[in-house]
């Protein structure tokens, strides 16, 4: 039974829908021997819905929300409008592709650190031949002079950096997850492929937002193929790809990430289908109203039995 769901509480949300999933022995494998178990008895969808304004649509009830799963309407157990704080992981590019731009990225980092609420969490993560921690889970708003340190080096393991973060996340107490990649999009050194982060990023319930730091003058076909990467880990989570990475555009699109993952519509749905076969399960979220813009992640993997 969940805790304080279906009450009555409705407040304004914001743009992203992302879903989690909780407990029934779910297994993720990044390799043969490294798996994450969740629990997946129970669909927890986490929406924010803008109006064709861009503006935020709050004051919607239970009766507003279907959701679908393999096409398949679904009975909604559970539902609650409110603000609950977040846990985030951000993950700087350091590698050596990145050069002068890991001192844009570092600014970056500090613009998301400057509109968290007293509530949120946030751990900061370097990857470049290796994932390393440089500043753990706090409140704070003031970044560790460690960050100011860092360097371009090295190769780059994008999609270990991404796995690392569901991993940790996977471990906090809050529903709601983010990922913030600030990067080129490259990868060229590590061990678990693109799909194999996402999934485990979905397993965890955690939603990738990703900030193309690529040079202008990179080559073109590469910076194509790199930003295809960004924007794929953002589209299917749930998050947003961002596509400039300085001036307001920035400014606005982390106080747009702040606040949406801060404010969100809660739904929570036993899947129908008890079948565990390791399938793709594809959910659709419908809205009663017209002209509303609905983000979300497109689905969840089913348990495998043994």
């Amino acid at each position: 039974m969940l805790p304080r769901l279906l009450q009555p509480r409705f407040r304004s949300s914001s743009l992203t829908i992302a879903l989690f999933l909780l407990a029934s022995y779910n297994s993720v494998h990044a390799q043969d021997d490294e798996v994450i178990t969740i629990d997946s008895s129970i669909v927890v969808v986490n929406a924010s819905i803008i109006d064709s304004t861009g503006r935020a649509v709050g004051a919607l009830g239970l009766k507003h929300f279907r959701v679908l799963e393999d096409g398949v309407e679904q009975e909604i157990k559970s539902f609650e409008a409110q603000e609950t704080p977040f846990a985030a992981i951000i993950l700087l590019d350091t590698s050596g592709s990145m050069e002068e731009r890991v001192t844009l990225a570092r600014a970056a980092a500090i613009q998301f650190l400057a509109g968290l609420r007293g509530e949120d969490f946030v751990a900061i993560y370097n990857f470049d031949s290796k994932v390393e921690l440089v500043q753990d889970f706090s409140n704070s708003r003031d970044i560790r002079e460690q960050a100011f340190d860092l360097k371009s080096y090295g190769m780059t393991v994008l999609n270990d950096a991404v796995y690392k973060a569901a991993e940790m996340l996977s471990k906090r107490p809050e529903k709601r997850r983010a990922i913030i990649v600030l990067s080129d999009g490259a990868d060229t050194m590590s061990r678990r492929s693109a799909d194999k982060a996402l999934q485990t990023a979905l397993a965890t319930g955690s939603t990738i937002y990703t900030v193309d730091m690529s040079a202008v003058n990179s080559n073109n076909r590469d910076r194509v193929q790199n930003q295809g990467v960004l924007k794929n880990f953002a589209e299917k989570s749930g998050g947003i790809y961002v596509a400039t990475p300085g001036g307001l555009a920035m400014r606005d699109a982390f106080k747009r990430i702040v606040e949406e993952l801060g404010q969100q519509y809660t739904i929570a749905y036993q899947p129908s289908n008890v079948k565990k076969d390791g399938k793709w399960r594809a959910i659709e979220l419908r809205v009663a109203k017209s002209n509303l813009t609905i983000r979300t992640r497109k689905g969840y993997k089913a348990p495998k039995g043994k």
